[in-house]
């Protein structure tokens, strides 16, 4: 394939709401708790990778002091920062999915009602 041939633009919107192949996996018994979640985690994610966008500016202005589009867009993180940064990304979404996690564990233990439960109750349901 020549190099010189122009690729037509992307569509990034049509892209971005593609959907993927197959059935759409639910982990929720609520459709619309799965749609807030599904919301929350797309936002969740572009966090992220903002976050790991400062990290990358912070890291280049501390060791060079100044930087460019360019260098910012190369920046390839060290074997240890690159480890740094996963376990900020895990420790991240822990904090995040932290209420579901609590609830999960709470069911299998059987000792402790779930929110929902206890929003019932409160409303004597």
């Amino acid at each position: 394939m020549s190099e010189d041939r122009e690729q037509p633009p992307l569509d990034v919107v049509r892209l971005a709401g593609a959907k993927a192949r197959g059935k759409r996996p639910y982990f929720l018994e609520d459709a619309d708790a799965e749609r807030v979640l599904s919301i929350a985690m797309a936002i969740a994610g572009e966090l992220a990778v903002l976050r790991q966008r400062l990290d990358t500016i912070e890291e280049l202005l501390e060791t060079r002091g100044s930087l460019t589009r360019e260098e910012i867009e190369a920046f390839v993180p060290s074997p240890a920062h690159a480890e740094q940064r996963g376990r900020w990304h895990q420790e991240y979404l822990a904090r995040i999915l932290r209420i579901l996690q609590q609830e999960a564990e709470a069911e299998e233990r059987g000792d402790e009602p779930t929110s929902a439960e206890a929003g019932a109750r409160m409303l004597g349901e």
